[in-house]
């Protein structure tokens, strides 16, 4: 039986820092605190911690998987600059997993799954980022919407609602509330990171996903390129 990788996964892309490595089978480990600031400081204290907790070193990892949002834009950079730093230093992927794709994963192989899924995370100011999912994939491009008041196109009122902030959206659709809880989130980071190393696929650099602008004015400077 081929070993599985051992993957490091981490997320500050809400008012968290979450990390999770699978060490064997039968053994994970799994932090996560709440913190609404301070995760760029935290971070690689905590990513220490759960490989002192695993008895593994820096060296010993086959690959990263970070969360790259949507969520929190300071939080989403964070996370990815370390990942891509880390990658380059240590030699191994660093693969970008998005929290809709995290969500989804499981939800079609439950007993009675809808057919298709609206993946509803929370955005700020009871805004709701969505996205149409299906057993192959995404069917559509997220978006940010206000649930009150904004349409549904005619594919996202037939689905089912599922994800965090599904229930934002009850009075509209049916909710499916089984793939809500947040407890295994890191863990379904790895398992994406896998599936994407076992495609023989090249790994792009992880990349920030952003649904919605930046609320800060640009910069009169311009941008540093980022090379891939």
């Amino acid at each position: 039986m081929t070993a599985r990788p051992r993957i490091l996964a981490f997320d500050t892309s809400g008012p968290h820092c979450a990390a999770s490595l699978f060490v064997s089978e039968h053994h994970w480990v799994w932090r996560k605190e709440e913190m609404a600031r301070g995760q760029a400081e935290r971070l690689f204290p905590l990513l220490d911690e759960v490989l002192s907790e695993a008895k593994l070193g820096w060296g010993e990892l086959d690959a990263l998987a970070v969360g790259v949002g949507p969520g929190n834009f300071t939080g989403i950079r964070i996370a990815v600059s370390a990942a891509r730093g880390l990658a380059m230093s240590l030699g191994i992927p660093a693969i970008g997993v998005n929290l809709f794709d995290v969500r989804a994963l499981g939800y079609f192989k439950l007993p009675q799954a809808h057919e298709v899924a609206l993946v509803c995370l929370k955005g700020p100011r009871d805004s709701v980022y969505v996205q149409l999912m299906g057993p192959e994939g995404a069917l559509a491009a997220p978006r940010q919407i206000d649930p009150k008041t904004d349409e549904l196109s005619d594919d996202e009122a037939r689905a089912v609602a599922i994800g965090p902030a599904s229930d934002f959206m009850k009075h509209r659709l049916t909710v499916d509330g089984r793939q809500n809880s947040s407890v295994r989130s890191m863990n379904r980071t790895i398992f994406i990171a896998e599936a994407v190393l076992a495609s023989g696929a090249d790994v792009a650099p992880p990349a920030p996903l952003y649904v919605r602008a930046a609320d800060a004015a640009p910069a009169s400077d311009p941008p540093p390129v980022i090379l891939p």
